[in-house]
Parts: structure tokens; sequence; C-alpha cells
């Protein structure tokens, strides 16, 4: 009897741990991926009216990820010369690749850090 309550108590805490997130709450978060050929700059706004900023990442490099509040954020990206505004709802635990490809286009892309 007492091997089936080990074992049944072991098989408890591996379910509990292997269903765990990833991310637990977190803020979300965005990054510059610059493939283009200048720098590029983010404002983030938030719903709150706190700024964050990605400024001057040079072309060919990668920002490190900028934490920011839930809720309405207001991109403004900077990339040779052209202003794009993009306004999302992001929740806790999404983050956000921001990437300027060689042509100096600029896309968005939105992940679910626990998927």
């Amino acid at each position: 009897m007492k091997k089936f309550y080990l074992l049944f108590t072991l098989f408890a805490v591996s379910v509990t741990l292997s269903s765990c997130d990833k991310c637990d709450g977190e803020q979300p978060r965005a990054r510059i991926i610059n493939k283009g050929t200048n720098e590029a700059s983010v404002q983030i706004k938030t719903t709150g009216g706190n700024t964050e900023n990605l400024n001057n990442v040079p072309a060919g490099t990668t920002s490190d990820f900028r934490n920011y509040a839930a809720g309405a954020i207001t991109f403004t990206i900077t990339a040779d010369k052209v202003v794009r505004e993009e306004t999302v709802q992001m929740s806790e635990c999404y983050e956000y690749d921001i990437t300027v490809d060689s042509n100096n286009n600029i896309t968005t892309t939105p992940r679910d850090r626990n998927d």
C-alpha cells in the first residue's frame, strides 16, 4: 500500500510540473530585429501613458526585449525615415518581434510565450 501512495504522489508531482506554463503573469515585451539598411527605433506607449523606447538599433542586429504594462499598446516604429504606427491589445505573457527586412519593410509578429 505504501508503494501505491508513493507512486501516486510521484505521478501527481510529475503531472503538476509538466502542466506548468512557461510564463506566469509576466508583462508583455517587444524587441527589434533589424535586417534593414539603417538604424531602427520603436517607441512603446502604454494605456497608462508610460513609454518605453528601443532607440537606434543598428542594421544587422537585434535589440534586447523591453517589458511594458499589458493593455492597449501603441508602437511607433521608425526605419529608414518611414514611420509606422500600430495599436494592439497586449496581454500578459505575449511578446512582439518587430522586424525590419532588407528592403526596410516593417512587420510585427506576436507570440504567446506559453506556446
